[in-house]
């Protein structure tokens, strides 16, 4: 992952590519928001995450669906080699679209449904269950037969919560697992292992942004040590896999790419060195982690203003792309960056500004007292640290259209190229999706 001077060269690329979207038409008033994807910040990360797992254990990295469901960068990824979790019928289809191979996927949901559960069995998809009732399912379909691929069960390990309570999924309550320190759980999870020679993995997830690496690894610790116990006690090795999750911090208060993989292995390798001598196959779920340096969602300023004493720039970038900044700003924070309207960095004095986005509440702010060069109309406002969950996570608040977004390659000399990853959302297709079809039939049913 990128720090020093490689930091740089990613901001140089970012600063190439906004310059080039501007001049090209991409960003502007005919198109005031889109979203911008560093092709080589990604693949970057993906080399680090290998290089980070590097070693006797064999490891299956995959990209968490739900942070960019784009199939365009899903394709990235698995021609990266990477492989793919999935947590719904969309995101499984999205991934298969995206050309990734069953077996390259992990299928986990705490609600999969029984047709769900049947196509991943059929296909040789590796399964994590939830609950003892979804393995009682799973006993039904499979009515004695061999499972075609791995199946797991998700233990909830209890550490606790991180700073961000929503994020964190190994609390004593979490939706998610078989809670292991609620009484007689733990004998429950060992006797279902002795009762199901179909089931070799154990899954643990302790939570994502917010959560410390001491408590990640004090969760896949306790995993590490039941897997050891269960194995012990059937006198095999039954479990051969532990899905370890992914949940990397991101640092949103600067360019470094902060903690890093290779932070995180060390700290599980001081926690859990028995983990990665080669005995268990080791599957991660990172997902933020991957995408979020190299995305930067770009705004024109429509609007300048003043109340109370503070400067306002309403863009055109608010609660639809950035959903979590909005409604909780102090977990999701974004740096932001100003522009001339040609796509240059503006300097110049700082004067204390919010930035607004145009959605019909006050609360619409991807920035608050923020110390920024003068912004005027016109100008370019863009976002960083937004390539996962921000391209694809839309919310259809006042019915705003879904921006383009755009992968780019820019080279030492500043030479940018673009691809389109997916197209802007017509108005009229938020017409269309809104019931156009049905439009007389509400009207219609009232009249009869």
């Amino acid at each position: 992952m990128t720090s020093g001077p490689a930091a740089g060269r990613r901001g140089d690329r970012r600063t190439a590519a906004l310059a080039r979207a501007v001049e090209d038409g991409l960003l502007g008033p005919h198109s005031p928001v889109v979203g911008l994807l560093d092709v080589d910040g990604v693949l970057a990360a993906v080399d680090a995450l290998n290089e980070a797992f590097e070693g006797p254990a064999p490891v299956q990295h995959t990209f968490a669906a739900k942070a960019c469901g784009l199939v365009p960068v899903l394709r990235l990824l698995a021609d990266a080699g990477m492989g793919c979790e999935v947590a719904s019928p969309g995101e499984l289809e999205q991934a298969l679209a995206a050309g990734f191979p069953y077996e390259r996927l992990v299928f986990d949901s705490p609600a999969k449904t029984v047709e769900e559960l049947e196509f991943a069995l059929a296909h040789g998809i590796a399964v994590n269950l939830d609950n003892f009732q979804e393995l009682a399912r799973v006993d039904r379909l499979l009515a004695g037969r061999e499972a075609a691929g791995p199946i797991g069960l998700r233990v909830n390990p209890q550490v606790g919560a991180g700073a961000i309570g929503a994020m964190s999924t190994a609390t004593a309550t979490s939706k998610f697992g078989v809670a292991l320190r609620d009484a007689g759980a733990e004998d429950a999870v060992i006797e279902a292992f002795e009762r199901r020679p179909w089931l070799n993995r154990l899954h643990a997830h302790v939570g994502s942004q917010g959560c410390p690496l001491p408590l990640v690894a004090e969760g896949i610790r306790t995993a590490y040590e039941l897997a050891e116990r269960i194995n012990t006690r059937l006198g095999r090795a039954r479990i051969t896999g532990i899905d370890i999750g992914g949940g990397l911090p991101v640092n949103f208060d600067g360019e470094e790419d902060r903690p890093t993989y290779a932070d995180y292995v060390a700290g599980l390798r001081e926690a859990v060195p028995g983990l990665f001598d080669g005995r268990y196959t080791l599957v991660t779920e990172f997902g933020r982690s991957l995408l979020a340096k190299s995305g930067t969602i770009g705004t024109v300023v429509e609007y300048t203003k003043s109340a109370g004493g503070r400067r306002i720039a309403v863009t055109h970038a608010g609660a639809q792309v950035a959903t979590r900044t909005v409604f909780m700003p102090g977990s999701w924070p974004l740096r932001v960056g100003v522009f001339d309207a040609s796509g240059r960095p503006k300097q110049g004095p700082a004067e204390t500004v919010d930035i607004a986005g145009p959605c019909c509440f006050a609360g619409d702010l991807t920035a608050t007292a923020r110390e920024l060069p003068a912004v005027e109309p016109g100008d370019v406002v863009a976002l960083y640290d937004t390539g996962a969950y921000y391209f694809s996570s839309h919310f259809s608040y006042n019915s705003l259209p879904r921006p383009a977004v755009y992968g780019y390659r820019a080279d030492a000399e500043g030479r940018v190229r673009f691809a389109l990853v997916r197209e802007a959302q017509s108005v009229r297709e938020v017409v269309e999706e809104s019931g156009l079809a049905q439009a007389d039939n509400l009207a219609a049913l009232s009249a009869g």
